[in-house]
């Protein structure tokens, strides 16, 4: 299953606290060359990421990750099993952050 949720409420580093306080999972840092910088983190079998929607693009000029929800700034990924549980409540208890698409895998 894959998940996407975003917000406008919260920046990435403040999301990653709340989900992290909330989950007991610990996220680090990563960067990518089509993604810009992001934060994962894994629970149980389930992968969760955090980042911008702005996305670095051809030629300086900024795209969007997600094109079908250009006004949200931030977004968080979630792949894998175990969305239903702790996850998947985790998540629905944060204030500010909306469930964006949901589909099997």
């Amino acid at each position: 299953m894959i998940s996407l949720y975003g917000t406008n409420t919260h920046e990435p580093a403040e999301l990653g606290q709340l989900i992290a306080e909330l989950l007991g999972v610990r996220f680090t840092e990563r960067e990518s060359d089509y993604r810009g910088i992001y934060l994962a983190a894994r629970l149980g079998q389930a992968r969760i990421e955090i980042q911008p929607n702005a996305i670095p693009g051809d030629d300086d000029q900024p795209g969007l990750y997600s094109d079908a929800h250009p006004d949200t700034p931030v977004l968080v990924l979630v792949s894998g099993a175990d969305q239903d549980g702790a996850l998947g409540a985790g998540l629905a208890a944060i204030d500010g952050l909306a469930a964006l698409k949901i589909r099997p895998t």
